[in-house]
């Protein structure tokens, strides 16, 4: 009897034992597979708050700094062209209306030399034609007409100047991503014949090298494109009023004569 009760006792005993074991080792395991789940997630969110500007330098230093490097010399020159002709263009508008009704008064009121001193005091180019019409209405309407159309050429190219620049930043950026590219190419292939054998892994990654470029080069015209259009069209609206303007001065200084 005392042996039944022994065995039983050592049977219980080595069963707790177990369920003990089990369940220390089921609290391991969880704890192993709560921390992996956490590492994981902690590195996937730090891949979700990379920023734009994070992956854009990543993307840039993995297309290589040579071809990179010129295409970002192409953005950063033609952004600096054209942010002061857009400067320059917006300091030239001028308020063509007013001037021409301060251009009759001052002839109506003090003459010739009244409206001189108007467009003297005023900035743009359209002032500055005024004044060079002006200056010649001594030597009559002909002449006059002649200073205006002139100097017009003259205003017409400081506005346009160093825009072409611009659109050869916006063709050169992209046929030298297609350089990078087509040279990222060669130098794939080169890499499969020194193999001997076409293995993906041996060149994907330098075919997404090459892709970067002309990704980046098409990035860069697209941004200066927009620039340029601006650029094209504020020079058309200040040519437009440069011409209006004019025909209405001739009109003033016709009626003036008389």
């Amino acid at each position: 009897m005392k042996r039944l009760f022994s065995i039983l006792a050592i049977m219980c005993f080595v069963a707790f034992g177990t369920a003990n074991a089990t369940t220390s080792a089921i609290s391991s395991a969880n704890a192993v597979v709560t921390s992996i789940q956490d590492e994981v997630a902690d590195d996937t969110a730090a891949e979700e708050s990379l920023g734009f500007h994070q992956e854009l330098k990543k993307r840039f230093i993995e297309g290589g700094p040579g071809f990179m490097g010129i295409v970002l010399l192409c953005l950063i020159l033609g952004l600096a062209i054209a942010i002061e002709r857009i400067i320059f263009l917006n300091l030239s508008s001028t308020n063509t209306k007013k001037l021409t009704q301060d251009v009759e008064d001052a002839l109506q009121s003090g003459g010739v030399e009244a409206a001189k001193e108007v467009c003297r005091n005023t900035k743009g180019p359209v002032a500055s034609i005024f004044y060079q019409g002006l200056d010649r209405t001594d030597e009559g309407i002909d002449a006059a007409e002649k200073a205006v159309i002139a100097y017009g050429g003259v205003q017409m190219g400081q506005l346009e100047k160093n825009v072409s620049w611009i659109s050869l930043f916006i063709a050169l950026a992209p046929m030298l991503g297609f350089m990078g590219t087509v040279i990222g190419m060669i130098q794939a292939f080169d890499k499969i014949q020194a193999a001997g054998d076409m293995q993906p892994s041996l060149v994907a990654g330098g075919i997404k090298v090459a892709l970067l470029t002309t990704v980046f080069g098409l990035i860069v015209a697209i941004i200066l494109q927009i620039f340029y259009n601006y650029i094209i069209a504020k020079i058309d609206s200040i040519v437009n009023d440069m011409e209006e303007a004019s025909i209405t001065l001739m009109d003033l200084l016709i009626r003036y004569k008389k």
